[in-house]
């Protein structure tokens, strides 16, 4: 298995280390979970990777694989009928802290949790076409 890598100055690897404090909730070797304290909503939570890679694309599939577990054990101690997970890969995208993490955001109501604003367009089949014959996995 992959080691946890952490870096010295991100400030949620300074979590992990214990050097930050916060209002944890949950760990595995993998994974750390604590309270947001910036919350959209009572029980906004964030589950961290306990590797430090910026992007999800940089993060070994172990880590992965244990994130997705942990934010179900908490959208279901928190009780939350509706939520959004929610991960962003780089500024663009509003990631804000550089290491991985997912958002496990409680939306109670329409004023509270995650609002976002989704402008869908009509897709053009050709390219759509097109792009599945160059994406290979």
């Amino acid at each position: 298995t992959m080691a946890t890598k952490l870096a010295a100055e991100c400030i949620f690897c300074k979590i992990i280390k214990g050097e930050i404090p916060s209002f944890k909730i949950h760990e595995t070797a993998h994974s750390f979970a604590f309270f947001d304290i910036g919350p959209l909503s009572e029980g906004h939570a964030l589950v961290i990777p306990k590797h430090h890679a910026e992007k999800m694309h940089e993060l070994p599939d172990e880590f992965l694989a244990d994130a997705m577990p942990v934010a179900k054990k908490i959208a279901l101690a928190i009780g939350a009928d509706n939520y959004n997970i929610l991960q962003n890969n780089g500024r663009l995208a509003h990631q804000e802290v550089p290491h991985v993490h997912f958002h496990v955001i409680p939306k109670p109501n329409e004023e509270e949790g995650l609002t976002i604003g989704w402008p869908a367009k009509k897709a053009d089949f050709d390219k759509l076409k097109e792009l599945v014959s160059k994406v290979k996995i």
